[in-house]
């Protein structure tokens, strides 16, 4: 038997990546996360395969732009190990690294987004627990339900 498929959303501004950029790569580490929680997830969660939901933060249609999968296992994110990147953790040593990181692949850009209005306005329907429209959530890798999921692609 198959392991249950999980569903996540993954925040990135669209200034430093966006979900063009991820289709004209097809696949890329999602480097830079510096959160204990976000990290736990990506580390001990997170499975080949899984869903993501392609989120643009901080721009001026926060939203849900597209689709990816997570397309590799764990491993350490090599920018905690680079003293000239801006997420270099002196703290980090390649026998005991701090960071994690998977590979995002690409899926599609949804044809029409989902802007977070969109999003907040149908709150009733993703439940309380839904931590993207919780206060005080800011972390930029999140659990969705296989519910939510379904209840979110059907706002597209």
């Amino acid at each position: 038997m198959s392991p249950r498929k999980r569903y996540w959303l993954m925040k990135s501004e669209p200034t430093d990546f966006s979900i063009d950029d991820l289709k004209r790569v097809g696949t890329e580490p999602w480097t830079g996360v510096r959160n204990y929680q976000a990290r736990n997830f990506m580390r001990d969660d997170m499975k080949i395969g899984d869903g993501v939901l392609f989120y643009h933060s901080n721009c001026d249609v926060p939203g849900i732009y597209g689709i990816a999968e997570v397309a590799s296992s764990t491993y350490p994110d090599p920018t905690q190990f680079q003293k000239k990147s801006k997420y270099y953790d002196a703290k980090a040593t390649q026998e005991q690294p701090r960071w994690f990181l998977v590979d995002v692949g690409f899926v599609r850009t949804l044809d029409t987004p989902i802007p977070l209005d969109t999003i907040r306005a149908h709150a009733d329907v993703l439940g309380d627990d839904f931590a993207l429209i919780r206060k005080g959530t800011r972390l930029s890798v999140l659990p969705v339900t296989a519910a939510q999921w379904k209840a979110l692609l059907a706002l597209s």
